[in-house]
C-alpha cells in the first residue's frame, strides 16, 4: 500500500523524536485511557499509535500482541493526514485498505476510528484508535468521546514539555 506523507514530514518526525517516547516502557496512565476507550467503544483493539519513519509503534495497546507494524500497512498513517480524525466503517469497502494484510489477515480489521494526537506545536504524531473485526458506524457522540480521550492522552504525553 502507498500512503500519504505530510509536506512537513521532516519537522513532524523531529517533533516525534524530540519526545524520546519511541520504544519506551508502557505508561499506566495511557493504559488506563485505552482500557476505558476499549470498554466504552466495546472494540476488539484499542491503541495509542505513534507514526515514525517506517513503522507505527504502540505506546499503549489493548488486545494486540504486536508492539508495532510497518507504516505502509498502517491505518493510522492515513489518519494523521486528515484534519482531526479518520473513520472507516468497513475496511473491505475502502479502496485504501481493502487489500491490506491487516484486513485480509490478523487482526481482520473491518472498522476503524482514529483521533489524531498532536504535539504542542501542532504536528500530527499518532492516534488514539479503536479497531473492530466487524463493520461499524460511529456517532457524533462516539467522535466526541474519542476526541476527549485523545486530549487526555496529549496532556499526559506532552506534560513534561509545558
Amino acid at each position: 500500500m502507498d500512503y500519504p506523507v505530510l509536506p512537513y514530514e521532516d519537522a513532524r518526525l523531529k517533533a516525534l523524536h524530540d519526545l524520546k517516547i519511541l520504544d519506551t516502557e508502557p505508561d499506566e496512565r495511557l493504559d488506563a485511557i485505552t482500557k476505558a476507550a476499549q470498554a466504552y467503544f466495546d472494540c476488539k483493539i484499542c491503541l495509542v499509535s505513534l507514526i515514525a519513519e517506517d513503522r507505527q509503534w504502540f505506546k499503549s495497546r489493548q488486545c494486540l500482541d504486536k508492539t508495532e507494524t510497518p507504516r505502509n500497512v498502517s491505518f493510522c498513517t492515513y489518519a494523521i493526514a486528515e484534519e482531526e480524525y479518520l473513520i472507516v466503517p468497513d475496511a473491505t469497502q475502502d479502496n485504501r485498505f481493502a487489500g491490506s494484510p491487516l484486513v485480509k489477515g490478523e487482526p481482520f480489521i473491518r472498522a476503524y476510528a482514529g483521533m489524531i494526537l498532536k504535539s504542542p506545536d501542532g504536528y500530527e504524531l499518532g492516534t488514539l484508535c479503536v479497531i473492530y473485526d466487524a463493520p461499524r458506524t460511529f456517532s457524533d457522540q462516539d467522535i466526541n468521546v474519542l476526541r476527549d480521550l485523545g486530549k487526555q492522552i496529549e496532556e499526559i504525553v506532552f506534560q513534561h514539555l509545558r
